[in-house]
C-alpha cells in the first residue's frame, strides 16, 4: 500500500541588492540603527577560518571577524537548539527561561530582545530553517513576521528543516521592504546540522568533510545577507554566533546535547559593523550567549534589562571584562534518556561537571578537557560545585512544562532530528545512570539519527541498540521501516508493535504496523490501525491517504476517494495523494475524474518534475 513518489521542487525568490561590507565605517561611537544576528546551528568555532580552520571556507564569518570583532573563548548555556537560542535571545541562562530542552517552551512572561526592541518602535522579523525553533516554543513573542513553515515533501510528510537559500531569500525580500526604518533581523541558517549532506551519494567524504561543505553554504548564505545591507550596513550591527558545537568522538560523543564538554560548547561569535569602536580586535575573555542582549541593547543606545549576561562593551573597546562564572546544562539525558542530566560551571582556571561522578577540568592547562582532576584537587572540585549550586537545583522543577504536551507531531519530528525519545523518568531522588557510563549507548543512537549509517550496517546499528535498549521505541520504529524496505514485514511488525508499547504518541508506528497486516491480508485489522492513526493525529494527510489506499483496496472506492480528497483538503500539494486519486478513477472507470485529476497534478508540478512524464503516461492511457 505504498505511495507512489512524486518529488517537488520549490521555487524561491532571489534578491541581492550590494552595499557596502559592514564594519567599513565601524570606528563610529555612535549607537547602531539596527541589529542584524545571525545564528548558525551546530557550528563548532574551530571550523570557522577566523578561529584557524584549514580546509573549510568561510569568507563571509571571516569578513565579519577581520571587520569587526572575533570572541575566541565564547560558550552556549546549552547544546541544544531551543535551549540556547531562547538564552540568547532573553539573556537569560535556562532555569530562568525554562525551555530547558528542545520541545519545552520557553516561559511565556519572560521578555526577549524582540519584544524589547518590538516595543522601542523597531520593525522585527525571524526567518528559521528548522523545526526546534518553531513558534509554539516561544520564542516568535516581539517578532512582526515570524517565518518558520517547514515545506512538505511529496508524501505529504511536513520536512524539518528547509535550505538557507530559502530562508536568506524570504530575508532579503523582507529586507528590501523595510530600509530607511529601524529594524531586528534574525536569520537561523541550519546546514551544518546532521545529517551532512548526503553519505550515499558522497562515500568517499568523510562525516568532518561533508559537515565543513554545510559549513561552506551556510557561509554563503551569511554573505548574501550581509551584500544585501547595501547603505544601512553603516548604521546595522551584525552579530554572528554558532548555537552550540558539535562532536565528532571526543569524549566519546557523537553530535551534542548529551555532553557539557566544550567540543558542543564552544562556538564563534563575531560582531561587525556600527558600534564597534576597534575593528579587527580580539577578545580572549570568556564570554556567554546570554551576553548577546545586554550588549546588543547597549550597542542600540537603549536602556538595559534584566538579564544573566554583561554588556560587553568594555571587551569591544579593548578593555578586560571582570571575572565571572559561566554556567550551562544538559537535560537532555534525563528527558532522552532517564538518565542523570549534567550542569556545568567555569570560573578562572577550574570547570567542574556535575554529575553521579563529578568532574573537574583545569581548564587553562587542559582546554581539551582530558585530564579530570576531580580526586586530586577536592578543595576545588568542593568550591566549584558549591558555586555551581548557586544557579539553581540539579534537577527540573516540578511545575515545569512538559516536552511536547499533547502535541504527537512536535515529538515525533523532534524524535527525527535525534531529539526528545520521550522515556519514563525514573521518580525524583531514584538513582539515575551517568551518561559517562552510556556513552558508547548514545554514540550508536546519534549515529543512526544523523543519518550516518545505512542499509546493512543500519539494521546492525539498531539491533544493537536494542540488545542494550530494548525499550528504545524509535529504535523499534526505525527498524521496523527497515525491514518493511527490505520486504519483510512479518520480522518487522513486533517492532512496530514494541514501539507503540512503549508509548510513541505519533502515527508512524501505526502506519509501519499497518502495512505489514496488508501484507499478510489481515485488511480489517489494517484499517482498524490506521483508524487508530487517525485518532492519534487526525489533521494526518498521510494516515488519510493511506485510508484511501487501503478502502480501495478492500472494493470501497467511494470510500477510497472520501480519504484522498481529505488528504488534499489537508494539504493541497500532496502530489503522491492527487495522482493516486487519479489512479483510483482510473481503475473505477471514471476516466474523466481521472483525467481532470491528471491534469491539476500537472498544473501543479515544475515543468521540471520528472514525474510528470509519469502522469503523462497516465493521461495517455486514459485517452
Amino acid at each position: 500500500m505504498a505511495i507512489v513518489a512524486l518529488a517537488g521542487v520549490a521555487l524561491a525568490a532571489v534578491l541581492v541588492l550590494r552595499g557596502p561590507r559592514p564594519g567599513r565605517r565601524a570606528n563610529s561611537r555612535e549607537p547602531a540603527r539596527s541589529l542584524v544576528l545571525v545564528t548558525i546551528d551546530t557550528l563548532r568555532a574551530d571550523h570557522v577560518g577566523a578561529y584557524g580552520a584549514v580546509g573549510v571556507a568561510t569568507p563571509a564569518l571571516d569578513r565579519l571577524g577581520r571587520d569587526g570583532v572575533r570572541f575566541d573563548r565564547a560558550f552556549a548555556p546549552a547544546p541544544i537548539t531551543l535551549t540556547s537560542h531562547a538564552s540568547l535571545l532573553s539573556g537569560r541562562y535556562p532555569p530562568g527561561h525554562g525551555a530547558r530542552h528542545n520541545g519545552m517552551p520557553m516561559v511565556a512572561t519572560v521578555p526577549t530582545l524582540a519584544t524589547v526592541l518590538q516595543a522601542g518602535g523597531f520593525a522585527t522579523a525571524a526567518f528559521i530553517a528548522a523545526f526546534p525553533l518553531d513558534r509554539r516554543f516561544g520564542l516568535a513573542r516581539g517578532f512582526d513576521v515570524y517565518s518558520d513553515a517547514m515545506p512538505r515533501a511529496p508524501d505529504g510528510r511536513l520536512a524539518n528543516e528547509r535550505p538557507g537559500a530559502v530562508v536568506v531569500d524570504e530575508a532579503l525580500v523582507w529586507l528590501a521592504r523595510h530600509r530607511g526604518e529601524r529594524f531586528f533581523l534574525w536569520v537561523h541558517l541550519f546546514e551544518p546540522h546532521a545529517p551532512y549532506g548526503d553519505a550515499q551519494r558522497a562515500p568517499n567524504l568523510t562525516a568532518i568533510q561533508r559537515y565543513d561543505q554545510e559549513i561552506n553554504a551556510a557561509d554563503a548564505q551569511v554573505g548574501r545577507l550581509l551584500d544585501s545591507l547595501g547603505p544601512a550596513a553603516a548604521s546595522t550591527l551584525v552579530m554572528a554566533a554558532g548555537d552550540h558545537g558539535e562532536a565528532f568522538g571526543e569524549h566519546g560523543e557523537i553530535a551534542h546535547s548529551i555532553f557539557v564538554y566544550d567540543t558542543t560548547l564552544r562556538v564563534p561569535l563575531l560582531m561587525a559593523g556600527a558600534g564597534i569602536p576597534t575593528p579587527g580586535s580580539v577578545v580572549a575573555d570568556p564570554v556567554c550567549l546570554v551576553d548577546l542582549l545586554p550588549t546588543a541593547l547597549a550597542t542600540l543606545g537603549l536602556p538595559q534589562m534584566d538579564s544573566d549576561g554583561v554588556d560587553l562593551s568594555p571587551a569591544l573597546a579593548g578593555s578586560h571584562l571582570a571575572p565571572r562564572d559561566l554556567y550551562a546544562e544538559s537535560f537532555a539525558p534525563l528527558l532522552d534518556f532517564g538518565w542523570s542530566p549534567l550542569r556545568a560551571l567555569r570560573s578562572g582556571r577550574w570547570k567542574v561537571i556535575e554529575a553521579p561522578r563529578p568532574e573537574l577540568f583545569d581548564i587553562e592547562r587542559d582546554p581539551a578537557e582530558q585530564s579530570d582532576r576531580a580526586a586530586g584537587e577536592r578543595a576545588a572540585l568542593v568550591a566549584m560545585s558549591e558555586r555551581l549550586g548557586r544557579f539553581g537545583a540539579p534537577d527540573l522543577p516540578a511545575r515545569a512544562p512538559a516536552l511536547v504536551a499533547g502535541d504527537p507531531e512536535a515529538a515525533l519530528r523532534l524524535r527525527a532530528l535525534g531529539y526528545t525519545s520521550g522515556r519514563a523518568q525514573p521518580p525524583p531522588g531514584a538513582p539515575r545512570p551517568d551518561p559517562k557510563d552510556r556513552k558508547a549507548l548514545a554514540a550508536r543512537i546519534a549515529a543512526v539519527t544523523a543519518g550516518e549509517v545505512s542499509g546493512a550496517q543500519l539494521r546492525a546499528a539498531l539491533e544493537s541498540i536494542l540488545t542494550d535498549d530494548p525499550g528504545n521505541g524509535q529504535a523499534h520504529l526505525r527498524l521496523g521501516y527497515v525491514l518493511l524496505d527490505a520486504k519483510q514485514p512479518k520480522q518487522a511488525e513486533p517492532h512496530f508493535t514494541a514501539a507503540l508499547t512503549s508509548g510513541m504518541p505519533s502515527a508512524d508506528p501505526y502506519l509501519g504496523l499497518a502495512a505489514c497486516q496488508v501484507a499478510r491480508g489481515a485488511h480489517d485489522r489494517a484499517m482498524g490501525t490506521l483508524e487508530q492513526a487517525n485518532a492519534v493525529e487526525p489533521g494526518n494527510p498521510v494516515v488519510a491517504a493511506n485510508i484511501g489506499l487501503l478502502e480501495e483496496r478492500i472494493g470501497r472506492v467511494e470510500a477510497a476517494v472520501a480519504a484522498l480528497t481529505k488528504a488534499l483538503a489537508i494539504e493541497p500539494g500532496f502530489h503522491e495523494a492527487r495522482f493516486n486519486l487519479a489512479l483510483v478513477y482510473a481503475r473505477a472507470g471514471r476516466r474523466a475524474e481521472a483525467s481532470e485529476t491528471a491534469r491539476e497534478l500537472l498544473r501543479r508540478l515544475p515543468a521540471a518534475a520528472p514525474q510528470r512524464g509519469e502522469v503523462e503516461r497516465l493521461l495517455a492511457a486514459l485517452r
